[in-house]
C-alpha cells in the first residue's frame, strides 16, 4: 500500500554543505525503522522523507542533529484555552501531534500553555490553532505581532550570525597574522599571539570541532574533520611551542608557533560559507520570483455582500474574491461576475493579455488590467497551478544528474584518503625530514587537511544543476529533474504530436469567400450559429461576432447536415454540401472552386445560404502555431530527425507536414501505436523526446528518454512529462537542448577543476617541491585556496544565468 501524500516531511537542513555531507545524513536516515524512504536534496538545503508513523520526524530530526547537521525548526509556547482536566491536555496533545510538520507538542496542563516545536516550511501557527479548535479547545496567538517566522526569515537571520562570526574573526586575526609575519621578535608575541587566536578557534570555529566529533562517533569523516584536525593539531603543537619553548631549543631547534596559520585557516573557512551562503541564495532566485507572483492578502465579499481583506493562507474553497485594476490573482479560480483583460505572460509566454468573462478560468500569479471581476475560488494554497509550478521546479532542483552519482562516489572516499595522505606526510617528513622533520612534518599534516575541499567537488554538480533548472523556468521551461536536464543534450531524434503540439488544437476560420459580403449577412451567419451545438459554430461566432444579434423567428437543427433558420420571413440554411444538394441551393463556379481547394488542403468547408442560392463558403481548421515551422526548421539544422504522428487523418497529416516541413509522419495513430513507435526508435539505438498535450501521449510520453508536454494541454500529460513547455511554443524545444548543453558543459568544467585543483594541491601541500627548491606551502595559504575553491565552483555556475 502506497504511503499517503501527508506523510512526505520536508526537512530543513543547516551545515550540509556537499555531497558528501548529503550521503552522511542519507546513511543515517537509513538506520530509522519508521521511515519508508528518504533522499536529501542538497540545492534545496532539505531532505525528503516518507513514512507511516509520525514519530519518525522526530527520530529523523533527532538522527540529523546527531550526526553534527541542523535542522531549522521553530520552538514557542502559547496559553491553550477551554481545557478543564488532565484528559483535555492529553487531547490537545494529541491533536497537534498528528499535523504533518510537529516535531514535538508538550501541554501542561497546570500552566494551560503548549511548548510547540515545528517545521515552519510544512505548517503555520494559523493551521496549529485550527486544528486545536477542531479539537473543541482553542489557541492563544497574538496576531499583531509577527509570531510566524518563515523558513527565509529564519535562513537570513543565521546568515547574519554568520557574517558577525566571520567579520569577529576577522577582526581577531588580522593582529595574529601582522605579528607573526612582521613582528615575531616584539616581547611576548607567542602571547598576544594565542590570546587573539583562542576566542577564533574555540569560540568561532567551534562548530567544526563539535561536528568532527559527532562524525567520529559514527564513524564517519567531513570537511570539518579535515579542518578540526588540521586547525586542531596547529592550535596544540603552537600552544605546547609557547608553554616548553626549551623542549626544541635544547634540540638546537626554534620553536615555531602556527597561531596565525590556525586563526586564517577558520576566518577563510569561515569566510568561504558566507560566500558560498550568498551564492547559493542567488541560485535559488527563479523560485523566489514564482513565490513572489502571490499576493500576500486578498479582498472577499461575504454573504451580506460587504468587502473584507485577509491573508491568503485564509481563503477557502468557494469564497469570492474581488480583484481590481492592476492586482496580482491570489488563487486559481472560476469569473462569477464582472469581466477584464488579464496579464497570463507568466503561465503561458504570451504577452497579449486575454479577456476573462464569467465562468472563464483565472489562476494564481496572473496580473489582473483595467477592469475589476469578481471569481470564485477553486483552488488554494498548495493546489494552485503556481503552487504546482514551484514544487516542479523545487523538486527539479533537488534531483540529481547521473554524474552526480560518480561524484557522490568520490566524494564518500575522498575524506579517508586525504587523511591517509596527511598522515603519510607527517610520516616522510619525520623519517626524511632531518632536524627540523617533526615540526615541518606537523605543518605538512595541517596543511593537507585544509587544502582538500570535497566541497567544491559536491558542489560542481547541483550547482550548475539547479541554476540551470532555474534559467528554464524563468524562459518558460519546467524541468522535472536533473536526469532530463543532462540528457536532453544527446536527443538525436524528436517525436511531435499534431493537435494541440504543432498546431493549436482548436479550429478557429481560415479562410472565406462572399457572393455578397453585407454586414447584415454575416450577423445573420452568426445569429445562426449562436444558437448551434456544432463544436465548429464556436469558431464561426469567433471570426465574424460584432456583437450584434438578430432575433431568430424559427430555428431547426437538421441531424448531421446543418441548421435552418428563419429571419424577417426569409429562410437561411447553414451546413454542409449534403444540406444544399438536398434544398437544392444554387452554387456558383467561384465558391464550388474554393470549396474543392480548401477540401484539398484538409480544411473543414460550411455553407452559408438563403432560400435559392448560396452566399458564403467558410473554411475551419486547427490552425498551425505561428512558431511551429520556425521550430522544426531549427530542431532540423541541430541534425534532429522530426516525426509527427497523429490521431487525424492521412489527409491532414500530409498537409500539415507538408507546411511545416516535415518528411516522417504517421496518422491515424492510437495512443499505444505512439508508445510502440517511441520504443522501436531507442531500439535502434535513438534518444527520442516526445513532445505533446493530450491524455492519448501520456503512454508515449511516459516511454520516451526525454518528455516534454505543452503547458495548455491537459494535466495528465504534465503530469507525466519530465519538461513542461508553459508557453505550449515548440521554440521552447531548441532552447531546452541548448541550456542542457550549456548545463553539461558547466558541470564538465566545475568538476576538472574541482579535481584538478585537488590533485595539484595535496601533492603541494604534503611538500613535495620542497627537496626540488625549497617550497612548502604555508597552511593559511591552503585555507585561502580551499575556501576560494568553492566559491569558484559556484561563481562558474553562476556564470550559466548569463550565457545566451
Amino acid at each position: 500500500m502506497a504511503t499517503p501524500i501527508n506523510n512526505t516531511f520536508y526537512i530543513p537542513l543547516e551545515d550540509v554543505e556537499s555531497e558528501h555531507c548529503a550521503l552522511i545524513v542519507d546513511n543515517g536516515l537509513d538506520k530509522i525503522k519508521n521511515i519508508d524512504s528518504h533522499k536529501v536534496e542538497l540545492n534545496n538545503n532539505r531532505a525528503v522523507i516518507t513514512a507511516s508513523k509520525p514519530e519518525a520526524l522526530p527520530e529523523a530530526i533527532s538522527a540529523i542533529r546527531d550526526l553534527g547537521y541542523g535542522v531549522t525548526t521553530v520552538k514557542k509556547t502559547f496559553p491553550v484555552l477551554d481545557m478543564s482536566c488532565a484528559s483535555c491536555a492529553v487531547g490537545v496533545e494529541t491533536a497537534i501531534q498528528i499535523q504533518p510538520g510537529i516535531v514535538n507538542a508538550s501541554v501542561n496542563f497546570a500552566t494551560a500553555t503548549v511548548a510547540l516545536e515545528y517545521l515552519p516550511n510544512m505548517i503555520t501557527l494559523a493551521e496549529i490553532k485550527n486544528a486545536v479548535q477542531m479539537a473543541g479547545y482553542d489557541l492563544l496567538i497574538d496576531e499583531d505581532s509577527k509570531q510566524t517566522e518563515t523558513l527565509e526569515e529564519i535562513h537570513e537571520k543565521k546568515f547574519n550570525q554568520l557574517k558577525l562570526k566571520t567579520l569577529w574573526a576577522a577582526l581577531l586575526t588580522v593582529p595574529v597574522v601582522i605579528i607573526g609575519m612582521f613582528f615575531m621578535d616584539i616581547p611576548y608575541a607567542n602571547e598576544i599571539m594565542w590570546i587573539l587566536s583562542t576566542p577564533v578557534i574555540v569560540w568561532f570555529g567551534k562548530n567544526f570541532f563539535i561536528n568532527a566529533w559527532k562524525q567520529a562517533k559514527h564513524r564517519s569523516a567531513n570537511m570539518d574533520t579535515l579542518v578540526a584536525l588540521g586547525t586542531g593539531v596547529a592550535y596544540i603543537f603552537s600552544v605546547f611551542n609557547t608553554l616548553f619553548q626549551h623542549f626544541w631549543h635544547e634540540r638546537g631547534l626554534h620553536a615555531h608557533v602556527y597561531f596565525e596559520a590556525a586563526a586564517v585557516i577558520i576566518t577563510f573557512i569561515l569566510l568561504g560559507r558566507l560566500l558560498e551562503e550568498k551564492a547559493k541564495g542567488n541560485t535559488s532566485s527563479a523560485i523566489k520570483k514564482l513565490m513572489g507572483l502571490q499576493p500576500k492578502t486578498v479582498t472577499i465579499i461575504t454573504r451580506n455582500e460587504q468587502q473584507t481583506t485577509i491573508p491568503i493562507d485564509k481563503v477557502n474553497h468557494g469564497d469570492i474574491i474581488l480583484v481590481k485594476p492592476g492586482e496580482q490573482i491570489a488563487v486559481d479560480g472560476v469569473v462569477t461576475k464582472g469581466n477584464s483583460y488579464v496579464d497570463e505572460s507568466m503561465l503561458s509566454g504570451e504577452p497579449v493579455p486575454l479577456l476573462k468573462k464569467e465562468n472563464e478560468k483565472v489562476f494564481a500569479g496572473t496580473i489582473n488590467q483595467k477592469g475589476s471581476f469578481q471569481f470564485r475560488a477553486e483552488k488554494v494554497g498548495s493546489e494552485t497551478m503556481l503552487a504546482n509550478i514551484i514544487k516542479m521546479v523545487q523538486e527539479a532542483q533537488g534531483s540529481k544528474a547521473p554524474v552526480q552519482k560518480l561524484v557522490d562516489k568520490i566524494a564518500g572516499i575522498f575524506v579517508p584518503i586525504v587523511i591517509a595522505i596527511a598522515f603519510i606526510a607527517f610520516a616522510s617528513w619525520v623519517i626524511l625530514g632531518g632536524e627540523n622533520g617533526f615540526s615541518q612534518g606537523l605543518i605538512a599534516f595541517a596543511t593537507v587537511l585544509v587544502i582538500a575541499c570535497p566541497c567544491a567537488l559536491g558542489l560542481a554538480t547541483p550547482t550548475a544543476i539547479m541554476v540551470g533548472i532555474g534559467k528554464g523556468a524563468e524562459k518558460g521551461i519546467l524541468i522535472k529533474d536533473a536526469v532530463s536536464l543532462e540528457l536532453s543534450k544527446k536527443v538525436n531524434t524528436v517525436v511531435l504530436d499534431k493537435t494541440g503540439t504543432i498546431t493549436e488544437g482548436k479550429p478557429v476560420v481560415t479562410d472565406s469567400h462572399w457572393v455578397d459580403e453585407s454586414v447584415v449577412l454575416k450577423q445573420i451567419l452568426v445569429s445562426i450559429e449562436k444558437q448551434s451545438e456544432h463544436p465548429l459554430a464556436e469558431a464561426v461566432i469567433k471570426h465574424f461576432d460584432d456583437n450584434n444579434s438578430i432575433v431568430l423567428e424559427h430555428f431547426e437543427s437538421i441531424t448531421g447536415k446543418g441548421i435552418s433558420a428563419t429571419i424577417a420571413g426569409k429562410k437561411y440554411l447553414v451546413g454542409n454540401k449534403k444540406l444544399l444538394f438536398e434544398k437544392n441551393i444554387t452554387l456558383s463556379e467561384t465558391l464550388f472552386e474554393k470549396a474543392i481547394h480548401w477540401s484539398a488542403e484538409s480544411k473543414t468547408v460550411i455553407w452559408f445560404a438563403d432560400d435559392s442560392q448560396a452566399i458564403a463558403a467558410i473554411a475551419i481548421a486547427d490552425k498551425i502555431k505561428k512558431t511551429s515551422i520556425e521550430a522544426i526548421q531549427q530542431l532540423q539544422e541541430l541534425g534532429i530527425a522530426i516525426y509527427m504522428l497523429t490521431g487525424d487523418n492521412e489527409a491532414t497529416a500530409e498537409s500539415i507536414a507538408k507546411k511545416t516541413g516535415i518528411t516522417n509522419y504517421k496518422a491515424e495513430v492510437l495512443p499505444e501505436q505512439k508508445a510502440a513507435f517511441i520504443k522501436q526508435l531507442q531500439s535502434e539505438g535513438k534518444i527520442g523526446a516526445m513532445v505533446g498535450d493530450g491524455i492519448n501521449d501520456s503512454t508515449a510520453l511516459a516511454q520516451a528518454d526525454v518528455s516534454i508536454a505543452m503547458g495548455k494541454g491537459s494535466d495528465i500529460a504534465m503530469d507525466v512529462a519530465k519538461m513542461t513547455i508553459i508557453s505550449s511554443d515548440l521554440n521552447k524545444i531548441p532552447e531546452a537542448i541548448k541550456l542542457s548543453k550549456q548545463t553539461v558543459a558547466t558541470i564538465k568544467q566545475n568538476l576538472f577543476w574541482a579535481l584538478f585543483y585537488n590533485v595539484i594541491g595535496i601533492p603541494i601541500a604534503a611538500g613535495v617541491l620542497y627537496p626540488l627548491n625549497g617550497f612548502l606551502l604555508n597552511p593559511m595559504l591552503a585555507g585561502a585556496a580551499m575556501a576560494l575553491s568553492s566559491v569558484s565552483v559556484v561563481s562558474n555556475s553562476l556564470r550559466l544565468k548569463w550565457e545566451k
